[in-house]
């Protein structure tokens, strides 16, 4: 076992990472590499996985494997990660050329002097949206500069390519790659090239005319793409084609420091929801086209706000939270499905009273203040123009649970749910059953149960999404 130096220019520090060394492959400790990055770190290791972020990213690694995923895409390297002295070593040129190429592209490794050098460059063009207007499509890049007029130029060449070149930009290029195509945008391609950002939008139709402006918002540009105006029945496609529902987002309640609730048997609500959240995407994935983005996919925290806030960000077109219920008297049993709005029973304020409990593991509980007054109607009255889709989602849900569980059926109801607040689609919260109860509990345990409950919620989005596609080609 070895080491090699680090200085990262960025913090000012210099540190140490231990390294293996295997017929001449070198391999460098994951765990070393996230202190001299000063990057926050999670780890699971009954599964042998750790979670890095790093400059706003995701970098999951696990053992064993030779996939290494960067906010949920893969990258396969030619070597496994090795697990060693309850640490992860990866093979350390591969793995930190995709590091370059991805989320640090300021590291430099040097083999032979043993020597790598960071420099976190921060990106400056962040994120992208589009919109479709009736005369054409509007794509904004998120900047977190202004930049000067005459360092930005843009173009459309014969192959129907629409370029746009930032000199002294940094682009997040996985971000921007990845951002939602609509309107006559059929792909995006970006790329860093020395001190240039260059962003590539391939175009589906005809464009009579584009604009850039930064003056609408100096963190932001905005680039204008004028369609003709003739063409009716290709906008209203467009439409809607951003209203169908190609993203869900998942979130599996508590995580980390808060257990949620645990049963006699010491089952924690936790394990139980990711499990069975989990097993929801792969269905999803498996079955469908729909993109499945999780709010957590290890056992870390995550506060509540930010979870709706994850599905704002990713153009969510539905957020389904996975619950486990809990009462003093371990008699109750039996499954219901919640709706954010103001608590019609004594029940319903309850259950949104113990899952809202759990913001007392957070640092700024202020944001949550008076959110159960004059703020909590406004964001009743906020998310209304998705109440009728999120009550029909629930009751489609709550049926199909039904048909397979023989478990009590507790119906619809609504309340204040904090991880609900936000939402800017239809969004519930399942409460797949109660871990109070000895009886569930047992059956929570047991894989078989958990893919049950999986595939009911599975077919009631899958339901839900069939119903309102073919309302859309009605209209």
């Amino acid at each position: 076992m070895g080491e090699i130096h680090v200085f990262n220019r960025s913090a000012g520090t210099e540190s140490e990472i231990r390294t293996l060394s295997d017929s001449k492959k070198l391999y460098i400790s994951a765990k070393d590499l996230a202190r001299s990055l000063s990057s926050k770190l999670y780890e699971n290791a009954e599964r042998k996985k750790l979670v890095l972020y790093i400059a706003g990213k995701k970098v999951k690694i696990s053992g064993n494997t030779s996939f290494v995923m960067i906010d949920d895409r893969p990258y396969q390297m030619p070597q496994i990660t090795r697990v060693e002295s309850h640490d992860l070593y990866v093979p350390a040129e591969e793995f930190l050329d995709i590091l370059k190429s991805t989320v640090l592209p300021g590291i430099n490794f040097d083999r032979k002097k043993e020597f790598l050098d960071i420099d976190v460059i921060h990106f400056n063009i962040t994120g992208i949206n589009i919109d479709v207007k009736s005369n054409g499509t509007i794509i904004r890049l998120n900047t977190s500069k202004q930049f000067s007029e005459r360092n930005i130029s843009s173009f459309i060449n014969k192959h129907g390519w629409y370029y746009l070149t930032v000199a002294g930009a940094m682009v997040d290029t996985t971000t921007i790659n990845n951002g939602l195509t609509r309107g006559v945008i059929s792909r995006i391609e970006s790329d860093q090239i020395s001190e240039t950002a260059q962003v590539a939008f391939k175009l589906g139709s005809q464009v009579i005319s584009h604009e850039l402006d930064q003056n609408l918002d100096p963190n932001q540009i905005v680039i204008t793409l004028r369609t003709p105006l003739g063409k009716i029945e290709e906008r209203i496609e467009n439409v809607k084609e951003s209203q169908r529902l190609d993203t869900v987002v998942l979130d599996a309640g508590h995580g980390g420091k808060d257990p949620g609730s645990i049963g006699k048997y010491g089952t924690k609500e936790k394990d139980v929801v990711l499990d069975i959240t989990k097993r929801i995407g792969r269905l999803l994935e498996k079955h469908t086209r729909i993109k499945v983005v999780y709010t957590r996919e290890e056992d870390v925290w995550m506060p509540l706000i930010n979870r709706t806030k994850i599905a704002n960000d990713v153009d969510g077109k539905m957020f389904v939270s996975i619950h486990a219920n809990s009462n003093n008297n371990r008699k109750v049993q039996g499954f219901g499905t919640f709706l954010y709005s103001l608590a019609k029973s004594d029940e319903a304020i309850e259950v949104a009273s113990r899952e809202n409990s759990v913001i007392q593991f957070e640092e700024n509980v202020n944001q949550y203040k008076d959110l159960s007054g004059e703020k909590m109607i406004l964001a009743t009255m906020a998310q209304s123009m998705f109440l009728k889709e999120s009550e029909d989602l629930a009751a489609i849900i709550q049926m199909e649970l039904d048909k397979k569980l023989t478990t009590p059926n507790r119906g619809v109801k609504q309340a204040g749910f904090y991880v609900l607040y936000g939402a800017s689609m239809p969004n519930v919260l399942v409460e797949v059953g109660f871990i109070s109860n000895p009886a569930e509990e047992k059956k929570f345990k047991q894989g078989e149960y958990r893919q049950m409950i999986a595939e009911a919620v599975y077919e009631g989005i899958k339901h839900f999404k069939y119903s309102r596609e073919k309302l859309l080609a009605e209209e």
